[in-house]
């Protein structure tokens, strides 16, 4: 090869590189017009909040709306609570006032990050609690997302951005998952939810139930439903919704778990006339 000439492999890669940035830069941004119900209050997630807990997140990026679509859910991300098992940097150990990150999520991008609980204090939220781990099975499931951090997502893998531009693909129902799942087989290109099933997988604690029928029993769920369900059963095809509709996950709500009595609720005066 002539010396100074770059390989066009990596020309390619740059210019590759350069556009997968700006497709994520673009599915990132905010949408507008995003007003949540009830907001997360981060002093009370964080006091309820146990290491090995997803909370799941209802977004307001481009990216959030096909997610939703794609998934018919409300919820578009999910991140792992991992306590204060995150490694301080050298700048955070410096200033002590510092909000320690305490979740761990994949993001476009930016590919595995720690991130506080204050990143989505406007948003809704919902806390999802696997039951009855052991104190073994946490550490490990902790453990496995903490030593994920650093994983970078590919952005020169461009087919697999380019799925989220459409907020109302033109998809069969059946086909929306398939579709989310495209192009995730490497775990640092996949969405949020993937790399949390794998993390729940390395300790054989159950997402979504295998449906069986008994013998002279009608199916309990649709044909579609069980044929969904069936074929859920690599870490690429979860979603964020996954941990919601799971039967093995306690839905926790901060509002109730501190003696909420609707007694002592102010009522706003009720309004007369038309």
């Amino acid at each position: 090869m002539t010396a100074g000439l770059k390989p066009l492999s990596a020309s390619r890669d740059t210019l590759l590189d350069r556009l997968g940035r700006r497709l994520a830069d673009r599915l990132q941004s905010q949408t507008s017009g995003y007003e949540p119900y009830t907001p997360s209050d981060p002093e009370t997630l964080a006091r309820t909040l146990r290491p090995g807990d997803v909370l799941l997140v209802e977004g307001n990026q481009k990216v959030s709306a096909a997610i939703k679509y794609l998934t018919q859910s409300t919820w578009s991300h999910a991140a792992l609570f991992v306590g204060d098992e995150v490694p301080l940097t050298l700048d955070q150990a410096a200033r002590p006032t510092m909000e320690r990150p305490q979740l761990v999520e994949v993001n476009i991008g930016e590919g595995c990050v720690a991130v506080p609980l204050t990143k989505y204090r406007t948003y809704n939220t919902r806390i999802c609690r696997p039951v009855g781990l052991t104190p073994e099975d946490r550490d490990t499931l902790v453990g496995f997302m903490v030593s994920r951090l650093g994983l970078k997502y590919d952005l020169k893998n461009i087919t697999d951005m380019l799925r989220y531009f459409l907020p109302t693909p033109p998809v069969p129902v059946r086909w929306r998952r398939r579709m989310i799942a495209f192009g995730s087989g490497d775990p640092t290109r996949a969405i949020c939810s993937t790399l949390i099933a794998m993390a729940f997988e390395a300790i054989r604690y159950p997402i979504l139930p295998e449906v069986t029928r008994a013998p002279g029993r009608a199916a309990a769920t649709s044909p579609y439903s069980r044929e969904e369900i069936l074929h859920i059963r690599h870490h690429s095809l979860y979603t964020p919704r996954d941990f919601d509709l799971s039967p093995y996950f306690e839905i926790v709500k901060p509002t109730l778990k501190y003696g909420f009595d609707y007694k002592r609720l102010e009522w706003a005066p009720e309004r007369k006339g038309p």
